[in-house]
């Protein structure tokens, strides 16, 4: 494998896990079931997604082959995490989920 992929498949793996431990961080952190929701959302598409896609690369330059299984699941969690976020929130919707006071922070001007 040359250097170029090697730094490439690095990249995607490493944003990954970056993305994915703020989402963590994020989940842990956020006051109400509305704002944690984005916080899953975003790791499963970018942070997931990312160290996919570096699986993707790196299998596909080693075998020389595209791989058709790694693709296959960056596509099903492109798909699924946002239809599922949008699930959860409508399911919050209706069994009248409070949010979070607002601080004077947040207040409208």
């Amino acid at each position: 494998m040359n250097s170029v992929m090697e730094v490439l498949v690095s990249l995607f793996v490493v944003v990954g896990a970056i993305f994915a431990l703020l989402g963590s961080i994020g989940l842990n952190k956020l006051p109400d079931i509305y704002t944690r929701l984005h916080a899953p959302t975003k790791v499963s598409t970018l942070g997931i997604g990312g160290i996919a896609i570096g699986s993707l690369l790196y299998f596909s330059s080693h075998n020389g082959t595209l791989i058709p299984r790694e693709l296959l699941l960056t596509l099903f969690l492109f798909i699924t995490a946002p239809v599922s976020a949008h699930l959860l929130a409508k399911a919050a919707l209706h069994r009248h989920a409070m949010r979070a006071e607002k601080d004077s922070a947040d207040k409208d001007v």
